[in-house]
């Protein structure tokens, strides 16, 4: 990791980054692959999707197009549009996720009410205050840097913004995103140059808000206990991780090919969002995992190469949002890949840029948009040129 961290410092200089561009693309192109392969079945089965085999492949198709067009326009925007927009983005999306809770406003799937419905599309907040948080975070702390080593003055209101966050996003209920948001926040806060007694005791405290939330909810438990051992009841609580670790070991080295995944086939649910990651395993095998954990580390070490060149040019805001995207889109896949693999409890988590759905994809392409623009701005400062 440290040497991929300082080869990817180093890349050579362009007119902006097109290592992290083409990463992204090469995840997004296989994932509108790999959510056709593993939702074939699956729509071919079903009268919503009138029976069409390439009804996800469609919709995916679309998202993607629209995500591309979203990050296109974003790009033009200069990062000092963000920095001023933050606090007005995060108070829009903290309004969302009031909506989203209204009897006839948000929709419920699966006992969750985590969706706005609009014409032609369904919106996820959750998906969008990711971002927002990023922003907010990294504005608050440049903002409050003069007191960040205080308590009062600098940890203590960011924390009450961030309980209300909490409290909104886990009466939907919505605990993967809680803690993307929570754990990111609180990251670039640390960045920032929070007191390290305070962070250790705000991760302490964290940890103990988890281990509540979890002992307070019996699907929580009966995640965990599966997790523990999912062949005790592989029927049961342990259904998911069992075939998903099916699929990994009999994906071997090289894969049994694409679209010849078994477990694809009305075994492993959720196989085209929270477990696409089984699929490419099985189909594609150590090789495939091993592209997309490759491309994944690479977009994080860029992302942090980005901030630490945006912080010797005394861009703080922007070197705290590119770090915080980096932090954000790493541990979303950390998780994801970690309950796939079995080193984590089921969650339900995408995989960015791969996973079926469109809220999530578009804002993963609008944050890397901003990112790639960051780093312009700080080619075009290391120039001797104005952003």
């Amino acid at each position: 990791m440290s040497q991929t961290y300082v080869f990817a410092r180093n890349a050579p200089s362009a007119e902006y980054d097109r290592s992290l561009a083409w990463a992204a693309l090469l995840l997004a192109g296989t994932g509108l692959v790999m959510v056709y392969s593993a939702s074939i079945a699956t729509a071919e089965a079903s009268r919503y999707t009138g029976n069409n085999a390439g009804w996800y492949l469609a919709r995916h198709g679309v998202y993607l197009g629209a995500a591309v067009a979203a990050a296109i326009a974003v790009f033009l925007a200069p990062v000092r549009f963000w920095q001023l927009a933050a606090p007005w983005l995060f108070a829009g999306c903290v309004v969302l996720l009031v909506l989203v809770l209204l009897p006839g406003i948000g929709r419920e799937v699966n006992g969750a009410r985590r969706w706005l419905d609009i014409p032609m599309a369904s919106v996820q907040p959750s998906e969008a205050m990711k971002l927002a948080a990023v922003l907010y975070a990294a504005d608050y702390t440049v903002r409050k840097h003069a007191v960040m080593k205080s308590f009062k003055k600098g940890l203590l209101p960011m924390l009450g913004v961030m309980l209300l966050v909490s409290w909104l996003l886990l009466r939907e209920p919505d605990f993967g995103a809680f803690v993307v948001i929570a754990v990111t926040a609180f990251g670039i806060l640390f960045l920032g140059g929070m007191n390290g007694r305070h962070f250790a005791a705000l991760v302490g405290m964290l940890a103990v808000g988890f281990a509540l939330l979890v002992l307070s909810s019996p699907y929580r438990m009966q995640r965990i206990f599966g997790f523990m051992d999912p062949w005790a009841d592989a029927f049961g609580r342990g259904y998911q991780l069992s075939h998903s670790l099916i699929a990994f070991g009999r994906g071997e080295w090289l894969g049994v090919g694409l679209g010849a995944s078994v477990e694809k086939l009305f075994y492993l649910p959720e196989a085209h969002t929270d477990f696409l990651l089984a699929v490419i395993a099985e189909e594609l095998g150590f090789a495939g995992v091993a592209l997309v954990i490759g491309c994944f580390i690479w977009i994080v070490a860029r992302a942090f190469a980005i901030g630490r060149q945006a912080t010797q040019h005394e861009r703080h805001f922007a070197a705290l949002a590119a770090q915080g995207i980096g932090i954000w889109l790493g541990f979303q896949a950390l998780i994801n890949m970690g309950v796939n693999m079995g080193l984590l409890p089921t969650k339900g988590l995408t995989l960015p840029l791969m996973s079926y759905g469109g809220s999530g994809l578009v804002v993963n392409f609008v944050a890397l948009a901003i990112l790639l623009r960051i780093d312009w701005e700080n080619r075009q400062l290391t120039r001797g040129l104005n952003a």
